[in-house]
Parts: C-alpha cells; sequence; structure tokens
C-alpha cells in the first residue's frame, strides 16, 4: 500500500503514526523563517535480527585480524530519513547562527557535503529543539540494517602474516581495486542514487554518511569465538558509504586525510533517525512526569 501525504501535527501526535514512511510537516511559531520546516520523509523498518560484522580494529594474538561477524538485534522500529539531509535542510539550520556553513557550496536539493560529525550532531540536536522530537545519527548497526543488500563492511585482507606484514596490506588494495571503485566528487539530486530494497534512498553512493559509533580496537581470542577486550577512541566515528570507513569527527572533506580504511570517500554527509525513546522521554519530562 502506498501512504505518503504531508501532515500537520503537534508533538504528541507524532506518537500515533508508526509503522508508515510519509512527510513531516511541523509548524514552528517561533521561526525566523516563517514557513513550517518540512522534514524528509521517513522509512519505517520492522525490528529485526540480522548478522553484522562488527566495526574497528581487531587483533587476534597480537596481529590484525577481520572483525568477528555477531548477531545484531533491534528490538525496536528503526525511523529513518529516506534521504539524506540536503543543503537546503542545512542552510535553514546555518541561517539560525548554530554552525558554520559547511564547506561545499551547493544549494538546494542536493546531500549537504562538507560536514563533520560535530556538524551533523549539532544538527540532530537543533533539529530536534525546532521539533520537539528527538533525532539523532544512526549506529553502525542500524545503518547497516537500513542499507540492506548495498551495505558493504571494512574492506577485509584476511589475518596478517607475521613474518610478511606487507601480504595483508598488498591484498586488501587488490580487495578494493576489485570493487571497481571510481572517483565520483560532485553530489547529485536527492533519488539519483535509487532505493534500496527496504525503500531507503541513495544509500552507498557518492555521499558517505556519519554515524554514532565509535571507532574501537578490540582484542580477540585465538580461535575468534570471543571477544577479550576493547577499547574505544572516540575521536574517531564509522563512516558508511561504497564501503565501511573511520574518519576524525572534526575532518569536513574525507579527500583531506583521516581515513583509515581504503581511499577517502568522495564526499561526507548524513541522515538521521528519529528516537521514538527519546521522543516520549522528552515529551514526558515537559509534561512533568519525569
Amino acid at each position: 500500500m502506498s501512504f505518503d501525504p504531508v501532515f500537520t501535527f503537534g508533538t504528541l501526535g507524532a506518537a500515533a503514526l508508526v509503522g508508515l514512511g510519509f512527510s513531516q510537516t511541523i509548524k514552528e511559531p517561533s521561526s525566523q523563517f516563517g514557513d513550517p520546516v518540512v522534514l524528509s520523509e521517513l522509512v519505517v523498518l520492522e525490528p529485526s535480527s540480522f548478522n553484522h560484522p562488527l566495526p574497528g580494529e581487531f587483533l587476534k594474538d597480537g596481529h590484525p585480524a577481520p572483525g568477528p561477524v555477531l548477531e545484531e538485534t533491534l528490538h525496536a522500529p528503526l525511523e529513518i530519513m529516506k534521504f539524506q539531509v540536503t543543503a537546503l535542510d542545512y542552510d535553514r539550520f546555518v541561517a539560525d547562527g548554530v554552525c558554520k556553513p559547511a564547506d561545499s557550496r551547493l544549494a538546494g536539493d542536493v546531500p549537504v557535503t562538507g560536514v563533520s560529525l560535530f556538524d551533523a550532531e549539532a544538527y540532530a540536536k537543533w533539529l530536534s529543539a525546532r521539533t520537539g522530537e528527538a533525532w539523532r545519527l544512526p549506529t553502525d548497526a542500524e545503518w547497516a540494517y537500513a542499507a540492506g543488500e548495498r551495505f558493504r563492511g571494512d574492506i577485509e585482507a584476511g589475518e596478517a602474516d607475521p613474518a610478511n606484514p606487507a601480504k595483508r596490506w598488498l591484498k586488501q588494495y587488490r580487495n578494493e581495486a576489485a570493487l571497481g571503485r571510481k572517483p565520483d566528487p560532485e553530489p547529485r539530486a536527492r533519488g539519483a542514487f535509487g532505493l534500496n530494497s527496504k525503500g531507503v534512498a541513495d544509500i552507498a553512493g557518492n555521499v558517505w554518511e556519519w554515524t554514532s559509533t565509535c571507532y574501537t580496537h578490540t582484542s580477540i581470542s585465538s580461535d575468534g569465538a570471543s571477544i577479550g577486550s576493547s577499547v574505544d577512541n572516540c575521536g574517531v566515528h564509522v563512516v558508511e558509504g561504497f564501503h565501511r570507513t573511520y574518519m576524525s569527527n572534526f575532518i569536513r572533506d574525507g579527500k583531506s586525510g583521516g581515513c583509515a580504511v581504503g581511499t577517502p570517500p568522495d564526499n561526507l554527509g548524513f541522515r538521521l533517525v528519529r528516537d521514538r525513546r527519546g521522543f516520549l522521554q522528552a515529551a514526558l519530562h515537559r509534561l512533568g512526569l519525569t
């Protein structure tokens, strides 16, 4: 069934719209812009379990090894933006005096690019304040679930050869070359890369997306069956796109450096998820119930 109306409603009225993808209009009486904010359509995905390769750096017996694949479970519906945040969306944020402009000077209905993790998080905080709802970056696992068949994890090269570490790097280079990725630096209008099987647009196109997941250094057991220790490095976050990689939080242009795995991303952008649990907590707090 197709369902794509535009709604105007208050904060509490939004709670009834679970399980539908829709365009949402929120009125802002105090907005300096006058017109209501039109948010991206949301794709709502049912809770599920799926196998997912963990992100980060993994060591087995002191040598690099592929990340383990574990079962991830999403216990609540995932409400994720169908499209990436656009330059027009971001310009409203900048005009409100919250953040400096993106490094890219594009305008209109193209994904905003040239933004850091800090920029993306500030936008989510601003949008939450504007709408009275809870918006945030997706986790690595949430993004992978929404990406479906278009998700590609780290470029793996197998386990390291202690006698010749260069072999692993060479294999990793060959594996990336075999993917056939070509430079594609110019962001395109939203929808240019089509929909995946879950109805999410432009996944794994030429705009790579920030997530809220920190880079981790993890030791795994000799048999690969368990994790011994794990240390988060939250100065670096997971970025998802043509394949998974890792970027320093302050980087706005992936090509300028800071990429830990593979060739640099063509562009850095983001999309958000609406956090129903965060929304309910905020609503209860406003009502004085928490």
